[in-house]
């Protein structure tokens, strides 16, 4: 379970122990959408570069090879060869977000898959027994992500559906870990607090939650279009309301920057697909802001994406290579990129912590945000 080890202000130093090994948080936890991380990097490549959680949706591995499939074949993590925590999304926002028809109802959600088509239904108990057969270390409840901007009558009344989905899921999950057939029985489920930009129905949610004694916390639906400042602000007003003594999660978020004012505020789980993608597209994130290595003037540029980085990428090649295979098309670039990004955030997380172990994480931040400011080098 989670031991909180320090604070710096609001900022939490913790550790997070699971059946699969013992979290260090503040953590960023690196997105294997469909069992992968999208850029060729295998599991054995993340062991090498400071992950310690890796992220999966509940929805996409039910639709494709099927989660049935992957209990068959010893769970998740016999699947993807990873030994360390996994964390699977509940599929809810993917149903809202991919799903052009759907129809959300009491029991749960009817819609059409990406894939091909095929009539699906997903409801609390589902989206456990989904995530039960992938044996991941936590499960996220299903919930609905409400759209952004949504009237104040809306928020509430989906709200309250996502609370008493969230008790469902809590008393399926005790159900499915009682079973003998379960992989793994000792399987956590972390609540996810709705509300959109309402602070008073996202404080409200929060009391409510807090009160099943679940075994961690998210903040959903932010970063879906609102501004930064109003994300800060949510997240500034809600924390306070979750359990101190528990894991905090900030789901789909984000920039380093991001990251960086939200330890801030208390936060201490984060994922986000900005490094892989930005890596497939080219960009690399650097202490000094983020470069794109298909500018010109890397053509001749001996020197490795970051001075001083001690990751893969970094420690063998230049970015007049890099900039070489991403012109060529050639899929180790991307490879490289995403490779390093993964690195940067991961290492970026292991600072964090120290900052905060050493009670300078304000100092910390502040000089970050500066060397991001600066620029490309």
């Amino acid at each position: 379970m989670y031991r909180l080890i320090c604070r710096d202000g609001n900022a939490k130093r913790g550790e997070f122990n699971t059946v699969h090994g013992t979290i260090q948080t503040p953590v960023f936890m690196n997105v294997g959408t469909a069992a992968a991380i999208k850029g060729a990097v295998s599991t054995m490549d993340l062991q090498g570069m400071k992950t310690q959680v890796e992220l999966s949706n509940t929805y996409h591995l039910h639709v494709r090879p099927g989660d049935q499939v992957i209990k068959k074949l010893g769970g998740l993590h016999k699947f993807m060869v990873w030994d360390k925590p996994i964390l699977t999304d509940s599929g809810g926002f993917q149903v809202f977000s991919l799903a052009g028809l759907r129809k959300i109802k009491e029991e749960g959600v009817y819609f059409s898959s990406h894939v091909d088509g095929r009539k699906i239904f997903m409801g609390p108990e589902e989206s456990m027994q989904i995530q039960s057969n992938l044996a991941s270390t936590i499960a996220m409840a299903f919930d609905e992500c409400p759209p952004h901007p949504a009237t104040r009558e809306y928020m509430q009344n989906s709200v309250d559906r996502t609370t008493r989905w969230l008790k469902r899921c809590k008393n399926e999950m005790a159900k499915l870990n009682s079973l003998d057939d379960t992989i793994n029985r000792q399987q956590m489920l972390f609540g996810i607090n709705q509300g959109g930009t309402f602070e008073d129905i996202r404080i409200e949610h929060a009391k409510r939650i807090s009160e099943l004694d679940l075994d961690g916390y998210a903040l959903g639906g932010l970063a879906v279009g609102e501004s930064h400042e109003e994300m800060y602000r949510i997240i500034e007003e809600t924390v306070p309301f979750l359990p101190l003594e528990k894991p905090t999660y900030l789901m789909g978020v984000g920039t380093p920057e991001n990251i960086l004012e939200s330890v801030e505020r208390g936060v201490d789980f984060f994922d986000c697909v900005y490094p892989a993608r930005n890596g497939r597209h080219g960009n690399a994130y650097t202490n000094h802001g983020k470069m794109n290595l298909l500018n010109a003037k890397y053509e001749l540029d001996g020197r490795p994406i970051e001075e001083g980085c001690e990751c893969p990428s970094c420690k063998h090649y230049s970015r007049a290579y890099i900039r070489h295979l991403l012109k060529a098309k050639e899929m180790l670039g991307l490879r490289l990129l995403v490779t390093h990004n993964l690195y940067f955030y991961n290492n970026m997380m292991e600072e964090i912590r120290e900052a905060i172990e050493q009670q300078r994480y304000k100092e910390y931040k502040k000089d970050k945000l500066k060397g991001f400011a600066d620029g490309e080098i």
